[in-house]
């Protein structure tokens, strides 16, 4: 995975206006080179898969061979693949997969015991994150890492988890997440080639506070800027309609995997 740029996003001043959203701050309108969807044909998803293998070939191309092909999780009901394409020219520049736990366990759980208090929420894991290397790559990044925290917001999530090898998981601190585990110590996760990450998470009703506390450095890009080609469609998979996971909890979790 490359690494994240904590730096400013934003496009030159043609592409960007200003709109306000009722009394307050103006709030950024924001036109990225590219366009954030869901996945919702075949050819969608090979797309996704495409670049998913190259990204996971430049780190750990042993495990990418395994991720040559679609993968059974990509076609199961519960699970929702966000394509990162040029508006340019079409190019697939990045993609990530999300999964809930209505149906049947998360991947993350086949390898480690969640603490009963996220266990027994309303759960996603984000996983198979890929993009493109460059400046175009490290900008779609955070592109589909704010459809993730998006996603976590139309669906009333309430606590994001994520699962980081060395040295992503410094990422993670980044962007204030905290270790679920008191120890810190990395647990070998099955679906993501027996790798040790580390468990953390955040908490989604507090995260703009935190931010603006810390004034970190993508607020004004997670929180203040409208992002019109991140387009979610409103997109809510079947499992959300079937009320909650098996902990009956009204709360939720989303599980994030940056592996790429």
């Amino acid at each position: 995975m490359a690494h994240i740029a904590f730096s400013s996003t934003r496009q030159p001043a043609a592409n960007a206006i200003f709109s306000r959203a009722g009394i307050g701050a103006p709030v950024a309108i924001e036109l990225l080179p590219f366009t954030v969807r869901p996945v919702l044909t075949e050819a969608d998803l090979h797309k996704a898969v495409a670049v998913r293998h190259a990204a996971y070939a430049r780190h750990l191309p042993d495990f990418a061979r395994s991720l040559e092909q679609p993968e059974a999780a990509d076609h199961d009901a519960d699970t929702m693949i966000l394509l990162a394409e040029s508006k340019a020219d079409g190019t697939v520049l990045g993609s990530v997969r999300i999964q809930t736990n209505f149906r049947q366990p998360l991947h993350i759980e086949a390898s480690v015991d969640l603490p009963l208090w996220l266990a027994t929420q309303r759960l996603a894991e984000v996983t198979r994150l890929g993009i493109v290397e460059g400046r175009i790559g490290r900008q779609v990044k955070l592109a589909l890492i704010k459809a993730c925290f998006d996603h976590c917001e139309q669906n009333g999530v309430d606590t994001a988890v994520v699962s980081g090898r060395a040295p992503i998981d410094r990422q993670y601190e980044q962007l204030l997440f905290t270790d679920v585990f008191a120890s810190r110590e990395p647990v070998t996760l099955r679906h993501v080639g027996n790798l040790p990450h580390r468990i953390m998470y955040f908490d989604i009703a507090s995260g703009q506070e935190r931010w603006e506390a810390a004034r970190h450095p993508l607020l004004d890009f997670f929180c203040r800027t409208r992002h019109p080609d991140i387009d979610l469609g409103r997109h809510v998979t079947s499992v959300w309609k079937h009320g909650l996971p098996r902990g009956q909890q009204a709360a939720g979790a989303v599980v994030v995997g940056l592996a790429a």
